[in-house]
């Protein structure tokens, strides 16, 4: 389940890729079949070794191009052990809410990032998320649980204050709030034969949304998505000359005040 839409944000092959947080590796494996040169970082030494593994699994398989490279390495998305310019493409997705010092992060994805290149950063959304936290203390007072809920004015900006450039967003997953908000509302710990009736038969019905496609799927998350998407997706370059992102984040501030103003 990818939460980053590649057709609105495109690789090439030998793109040089980050996938920052990369947790069980999802994107990080997207990127490797679409021929990248992929570094799948985690804090998390279990997970990296997992997605390590699947790497080696898919490179016997065939299951990337030829020129496509795959690492998996533990690391501080605060301190990047990375060389400034270092990557074509840089993707963070449903972490930033985990972390305290999100403008640091932020700073560290734009410093590894090259001039020109991209980015793609997925946060819960505000709505969809703000009814978790009221229907359930477990859903975010866990210990590396989410600490923050964005507004989406919120994290563009952040962004700008980066020196990016957005240039595109969207909701992603609306088929998925409703079934956090039953897991909430029934016990976010009750996980398989001891959860709820109903967050049961809606993880069968996601099951089946993930493996097989269906057409009624697929277009109830269309109509669902800019309704109750359960994440928010942001697309930003990095500008080539830094004063380029500085006038772009005067201009939406004035054209903010202009809006207030009338």
């Amino acid at each position: 389940m990818l939460t980053v839409d590649f057709a609105r944000f495109p690789l090439a092959p030998g793109d040089r890729v980050l996938d920052l947080g990369c947790g069980a590796g999802r994107h990080a494996f997207e990127c490797y079949r679409r021929g990248a040169r992929v570094v799948a970082l985690d804090r998390n030494a279990e997970e990296i070794s997992e997605v390590a593994t699947w790497f080696a699994a898919m490179a016997a398989e065939g299951e990337a191009p030829e020129g496509a490279t795959a690492t998996a390495m533990e690391g501080d998305a605060l301190a990047l052990p990375f060389p400034d310019d270092s990557f074509d493409v840089v993707i963070i997705s449903e972490v930033m809410e985990h972390i305290h010092d999100d403008k640091g992060v932020l700073a560290e994805m734009v410093r590894v990032l090259r001039p020109g290149g991209r980015i793609a950063v997925t946060v819960p959304r505000y709505g969809p998320e703000k009814v978790c936290w009221a229907l359930s203390d477990a859903y975010h007072e866990v210990e590396g649980g989410h600490i923050r809920i964005y507004r989406a004015t919120e994290l563009l900006a952040k962004m700008r204050g980066a020196g990016l450039r957005p240039y595109g967003s969207h909701h992603a997953h609306g088929l998925h709030a409703p079934y956090w908000w039953l897991k909430c509302a029934f016990g976010v710990d009750r996980d398989g034969d001891e959860a709820a009736l109903p967050v049961r038969a809606y993880h069968k019905l996601l099951v089946w949304d993930i493996m097989k496609r269906p057409l009624a799927t697929r277009l109830a998350e269309r109509a669902l998505d800019p309704v109750i998407g359960k994440s928010f997706v942001a697309y930003a370059t990095k500008p080539h000359l830094p004063h380029l992102a500085a006038a772009d984040g005067l201009r939406h501030r004035a054209g903010e005040s202009a809006a207030a103003a009338k």
